[in-house]
C-alpha cells in the first residue's frame, strides 16, 4: 500500500516563513509573493495534511499546536537545504567583476594571481566598462571604479580599498630635469577622453598655475595616454595605481611627486546580497589596497620664469 502523496514544497517552504515571521505581510516580502498567494499556500498545505496549522481571523493568524510542531521541524530543514545550495555554489563559482581598463591592466591583474591561489574554487571574470554601475540593469556581481566623496547609490554596497594619488608623468628623458612651473607649462600636455579636466583638476588640487598649452594631444583611455606619455609625446596627470609599474621599471617618472585627492578606489556590490566569493574577493581588495606601496608625496613647484617669446621684427627666424 502506497502512503500518502507528500505536500508541495513550495507550500511547506510557505508556511515555513510564515512560521518563523508570525506574519502573512512579512512572509509575502521575504517570498516576493502577494499576502494572498501566502495565504493560499498554507490552505492548501492544511489540505494536503488535513491538519489545522493556523487559527484565529485573517489578519491575526497563530500556530496550532500541530503547526507549532511542523515548523519547528522544518526551520532546520531548510536552513540545512540553504546551507548545502550555498555550499555548492561556492565550490565551483564564477564572479564577474566590472572593472576600470586600465586599473585592471595595471593594478589589478598583477595581483589576481594571489587571490586566485588562495580560492581555488572562485573564478574571476573581467568586464572592462567605464560606465556608472546600476545593478538593477547590470548583472555584475562587483564592480571597480572611483568615487567622489559622498558619491554612491544606495543599492550598493560601497567599500574603499585604495586611495588616489595623482601628479605629472612622462618620459625620463623628457621630465627628468624639471624644477619649476614653466618648464612643465612648456611641455606637450597629454589627457584621456575619460578624464578631460585632468590638468585642471590637478592644477585646483595644488594650486599650481597652468598656462595655456601650446599642444595637447587626446587619448581614448588612459593606458593609450600612459604609453604616448612613456614615448615622449607629453607629459600626463595619471593616478599613482596607473602609472606605479612603470615608474618601478623606469619607463616613466614624476619629478614632482603625486598629490593625494578625495576621490578613491572603491569595490560596489549590490547592496544585501551575500556572497562568500565577491565576500573573499572585496576583502582581498581591501588587504591588497593596505599593502600596496604609497608614492612619492607632492613636493611642490616653483613658479620659474617662463619661457621668452620668439624674437619678433626684421632678423627674426620663424620656427620650424
Amino acid at each position: 500500500m502506497q502512503g500518502a502523496a507528500p505536500p508541495p514544497l513550495n507550500a511547506l517552504r510557505t508556511f515555513e516563513v510564515f512560521a518563523r515571521h508570525r506574519s502573512m505581510t512579512r512572509a509575502a516580502a521575504e517570498l516576493c509573493v502577494t499576502h494572498g498567494a501566502v495565504s493560499r499556500q498554507i490552505a492548501a498545505l492544511q489540505a494536503s495534511l488535513d491538519a489545522a496549522l493556523v487559527t484565529g481571523p485573517r489578519h491575526a493568524l497563530v500556530l496550532t499546536e500541530a503547526g507549532q510542531a511542523l515548523a519547528d521541524r522544518l526551520t532546520p530543514a531548510f536552513a540545512a537545504i540553504g546551507e548545502a545550495v550555498r555550499a555548492t555554489r561556492a565550490a565551483a563559482r564564477e564572479i564577474e567583476i566590472s572593472c576600470l581598463g586600465t586599473f585592471a591592466l595595471k593594478w589589478l591583474i598583477a595581483r589576481l594571481p594571489d587571490f586566485l591561489e588562495a580560492h581555488p574554487e572562485v573564478r574571476v571574470r573581467l568586464s572592462e566598462s567605464y560606465a556608472p554601475v546600476d545593478f538593477r540593469r547590470d548583472r555584475f556581481d562587483g564592480a571597480i571604479r572611483i568615487l567622489e566623496p559622498g558619491e554612491g547609490d544606495a543599492r550598493a554596497e560601497i567599500t574603499r580599498f585604495l586611495g588616489q594619488h595623482q601628479g605629472p608623468v612622462g618620459a625620463p628623458a623628457m621630465v627628468g630635469g624639471l624644477t619649476d612651473a614653466a618648464q612643465l607649462n612648456a611641455l606637450p600636455r597629454l589627457r584621456s577622453a575619460t578624464f578631460r579636466r585632468s590638468w585642471a583638476s590637478w592644477a585646483d588640487l595644488t594650486g599650481v598655475t597652468l598656462t595655456p598649452a601650446s599642444v595637447e594631444r587626446e587619448f581614448a583611455h588612459n593606458h593609450s595616454m600612459i604609453e604616448a606619455a612613456v614615448s615622449g609625446m607629453g607629459v600626463a596627470i595619471a593616478p599613482w595605481a596607473f602609472v606605479a609599474p612603470d615608474i618601478v621599471a623606469g619607463r616613466l617618472a614624476a619629478p614632482f611627486g603625486f598629490a593625494e585627492r578625495p576621490s578613491y578606489f572603491a569595490f560596489l556590490r549590490p547592496a544585501g546580497r551575500r556572497d562568500p566569493a565577491v565576500d573573499a574577493f572585496r576583502d582581498w581588495l581591501v588587504e591588497q589596497g593596505r599593502a600596496s606601496p604609497a608614492p612619492t608625496p607632492w613636493t611642490g613647484l616653483a613658479a620659474g620664469t617662463p619661457p621668452a617669446p620668439p624674437p619678433t621684427g626684421p632678423g627674426s627666424t620663424a620656427p620650424g
